[in-house]
């Protein structure tokens, strides 16, 4: 039997591989791109939802750190905090932090090379982009997201908040799974090509 990599640095004693911490942007969008109201309200999400949840929860379990951008972060301030999301990790990006953040969220200064290598060095789970449009731009033009997990709503909103801010770019993608739901949601799953 062919030995792989793994069993061979197992059988001289090393240890295995750890696999690479991915960022993830898990959200979901209108059929028309936006993730959001300008106001920030997702109200075109409440809907009847499948059993199951659409794989949320099985997300939930693969990840334990979420990072915010502070427009999400303040909308999520509003709405009761970060509590919602378990006991995860939370690191919100922005030049002016609240003088009292939410319990449990620590706000990130360094630039996004610097602070995705610190964070990516510690083992652990997937790490879980929350959003919005501009940490995800920003964090997409450093080549620091891995992967989007992205729920296209059966919807047209029409409104501004994009799912990633405008700039020029050309960043491919790998589809690798795409699943289909009876309500019209079809789950998409990319690898950002370096």
């Amino acid at each position: 039997m062919k030995r792989t990599g793994h069993s061979q640095a197992l059988k001289r004693g090393g240890r295995a591989p750890v696999a690479q911490r991915k960022i993830i942007v898990y959200i979901a969008t209108s059929a028309d791109g936006y993730i959001a109201r300008p106001d920030g309200n997702v109200d075109w999400l409440d809907r009847p939802m499948p059993k199951g949840g659409y794989g949320m929860a099985a997300f939930a379990r693969s990840i334990d750190t979420i990072l915010w951008g502070r427009k999400t972060y303040d909308f999520a301030a509003k709405m009761g905090g970060v509590s919602v999301y378990g006991k995860v990790k939370h690191y919100a990006f922005s030049r002016h932090p609240p003088s009292d953040p939410l319990p449990g969220v620590e706000f990130v200064s360094e630039t996004i090379p610097e602070f995705v290598g610190r964070l990516k060095a510690v083992p652990g789970k997937s790490i879980w982009m929350m959003g919005g449009a501009e940490i995800i731009a920003s964090f997409l033009d450093a080549g620091a997201i891995d992967e989007f997990s992205i729920h296209v709503i059966p919807v047209m909103i029409g409104e501004v908040i994009p799912l990633v801010a405008p700039r020029h770019r050309n960043i491919p993608l790998e589809l690798f799974s795409a699943r289909p739901f009876p309500d019209g949601v079809v789950h998409l799953n990319y690898r950002v090509q370096r």
